[in-house]
């Protein structure tokens, strides 16, 4: 069979959009925040990562714009050899202070940075612990793992079931290293790790930890210094995972954790060394977030409002809506085409989610996300909820004994 046989079988998409249900890889033609155009209309924007709304915010864009002027559009080459310049030192320290570590580590995209810590960390003798609803990049860096190692090193522990981790350790020889890696804040749910419980089972095995907080940073925590924070434990995680296409309003990602730890990795990492290093404006935008982020907490506090407006506007609606407290609130529909259905009726009506069907969720999990930035304004959370409720009704999803006027 010739190897790109399957590419030609490959029709799944073809289907989708010629009906005009296709959620994905949809062009934004011009960006205003909370508002943006889309498919030549002004749509409201419900399904972002820009969770402090810090991309367009002038200072950051001004901070971009200055480092450009002085450094060029990129660095041409790693960190290794000719691509460190005076700002990666400047924002490294600035997020070891940030995190409360000794050190911290940045990479040129946040899917490198797990990858990047996961590989030269596991050797032959090691093991690494996953959450079975862990972010694909850390998936990905366990299939490195097993192709090197073997697949017996990779466990994998039911998602956020404590119990079910333990009975893994138990399992594992007590002499081995092990290494739990997590998220803080699943990125489709919006649900959080059980942070106290995990640190727990660890330490009973003597397990080190590194959480991935992504979706944690800027959202959680004091002045958004994230999960591990948010639970009061910053020195209990081994180490920490943040990347800068969130909260930080740019591209990247970084490791924050002891020294010793940062410079092994800094020094045996193929994703690090190997990669060209993060362009001078990406690392001047991060920078002036994070100062940002110290100077206005409000900004997290305004976030907290519009998700819980949001999540219990949609419940008295009759949605089933997962319980939380970050703004990623997940709406079940739990079907395939009713979930592409609902999104391309909500574009219809001016509001864009995301659209969330297996393998990112677990199938009857099927799901829209909705998350926001700081900067959407009240009448816009009334539009969403009157949207909702409009295709709600029109698709038929609410359950009679809980929906509202009818």
């Amino acid at each position: 069979m010739d190897l790109f046989e399957k590419c030609s079988q490959f029709k799944r998409h073809i289907d989708i959009e010629a009906a005009g249900y296709m959620p994905y890889f949809r062009p934004i033609s011009e960006n205003n925040g909370p508002m943006v155009k889309m498919e030549g209309h002004d749509v409201i924007m419900a399904g972002t990562n820009n969770y402090l709304g810090l991309s367009l915010d002038p200072r950051v864009k001004e901070a971009a714009l200055q480092a450009t002027r002085l450094f060029g559009t990129a660095c041409s080459g790693s960190r290794y050899i000719n691509g460190t310049l005076d700002l990666h030192n400047q924002l490294e320290a600035a997020l070891a202070g940030f995190t409360g570590r000794e050190a911290a580590l940045i990479f040129s995209t946040g899917f490198q940075t797990n990858q990047g810590a996961i590989v030269p960390l596991i050797s032959e003798s090691d093991y690494l612990v996953s959450d079975a609803e862990n972010h694909n990049s850390i998936i990905q860096g366990s299939l490195i793992v097993k192709g090197k190692h073997g697949p017996d090193r990779v466990k994998v522990y039911r998602h956020n079931d404590m119990a079910h981790l333990d009975e893994v350790l138990s399992s594992l020889p007590a002499d081995s290293g092990k290494f739990i890696v997590f998220d803080g804040v699943f990125s489709m749910s919006g649900e959080l790790v059980f942070l106290p419980e995990l640190v727990a089972v660890a330490k009973k095995h003597g397990a080190r930890t590194m959480l991935d907080d992504a979706h944690g940073f800027g959202v959680l925590g004091d002045h958004g210094r994230g999960t591990a924070n948010h639970f009061g434990m910053d020195d209990e995680v081994d180490l920490l995972m943040g990347t800068f296409s969130k909260s930080f309003a740019s591209q990247g990602g970084f490791l924050a954790g002891r020294r010793e730890v940062i410079d092994y990795i800094k020094y045996g990492s193929p994703a690090l060394q190997y990669s060209a290093s993060m362009p001078p404006a990406q690392i001047a935008s991060v920078l002036k977030s994070i100062e940002i982020m110290l100077q206005e907490p409000e900004r997290m506090e305004r976030l907290f409002h519009i998700q819980k407006s949001v999540r219990e506007g949609l419940k008295a609606l009759g949605f089933n809506v997962l319980d939380g407290q970050v703004p990623i609130v997940a709406v079940i529909l739990a079907d395939d085409v009713l979930t592409f259905s609902f999104w391309r009726e909500l574009m219809n009506e001016g509001v864009f989610v995301n659209a969330v069907i297996h393998p990112a969720v677990p199938q009857g999990m099927q799901l829209l996300r909705l998350s926001f930035m700081s900067t959407t304004e009240d009448h816009h959370i009334d539009t969403i909820l009157e949207k909702f409720e409009v295709v709600g009704k029109r698709l038929g999803v609410f359950k009679q004994d809980t929906a509202a006027g009818y």
